[in-house]
């Protein structure tokens, strides 16, 4: 826990050497921020956190060698962490891991105080040694309960027992909630991975559904099924997906 009037210090995890400058400056004009190190790629943010143990950290989400979201899979020591970003979908995956905050680059003074605000509000209030990222990246053999989407301007919650199905696009997942459609910034397998695998299953290489949200089944042909789930949706699953589904239903 900080206490009010304490000083803070602050690390910053960035690849752009123009970025960096621009952190230093904002940091330096801000009273109680005191800057500790800076690394340049992933591999040195992990050993440059764990050494140093700062308060609140800086961590840019795409970085050499590692990025930010595998730096926090990573480290030992659990700060306070705003997210650096140049991609506006990456704020989904900030509040997903728990992050106090998000900078979308380019940023200026105004939005970086009113970050800085909230991390201190977030540090007196005692959670930076137990975080909200530290939590769910070291609970993440869990499954999640919850996904962040964006729906313009916002970004909403998505209960993940509500999920019909998940369907990949390219790097991105189209989740369907009751004819819903929501892109997420993540693969399907990477997120299958975060996902009870007693409610989902893939059923072919793009798509997964989710157990409870399965009409009926009926043959496609002599080796696949084909899916209709609640909202009308069919899917032909593939020849695995549908060993997969045959062997739920004993």
């Amino acid at each position: 826990m900080t206490n009010a009037g304490d000083a803070i210090t602050v690390v910053v995890c960035e690849d752009e050497p123009l970025a960096r400058e621009h952190l230093h400056e904002l940091i330096d004009a801000t009273p109680r921020l005191r800057c500790v190190g800076e690394a340049a790629d992933g591999v040195s943010a992990v050993a440059l956190i764990d050494a140093v143990r700062p308060d609140l950290v800086f961590l840019d989400i795409r970085m050499p060698e590692l990025d930010g979201l595998a730096v926090l899979a990573r480290i030992a020591h659990q700060p306070t962490v705003v997210f650096t970003t140049a991609y506006d979908a990456h704020a989904v995956q900030a509040f997903e891991l728990g992050a106090v905050d998000y900078l979308l680059k380019p940023f200026g003074a105004e939005r970086f105080t009113a970050t800085v605000s909230r991390a201190i509000r977030h540090l007196e209030a005692g959670e930076s040694a137990e975080s909200q990222v530290g939590n769910q990246m070291r609970n993440a053999g869990q499954s999640l309960d919850r996904l962040f989407a964006r729906e313009g301007t916002r970004i909403v919650p998505i209960a993940v027992r509500e999920i019909d199905r998940l369907e990949a696009e390219d790097d991105y997942v189209a989740v369907y909630i009751r004819g819903r459609r929501h892109l997420l910034t993540v693969t399907l397998t990477a997120l299958l991975e975060r996902l009870d695998a007693e409610r989902f299953v893939r059923i072919h290489r793009s798509h997964a559904v989710s157990l409870e949200a399965i009409a009926s089944m009926t043959p496609f042909d002599a080796g696949r099924l084909s899916v209709e789930l609640r909202d009308g949706t069919r899917i032909t699953a593939s020849r695995a997906g549908t060993q997969v589904l045959r062997s739920r239903m004993f």
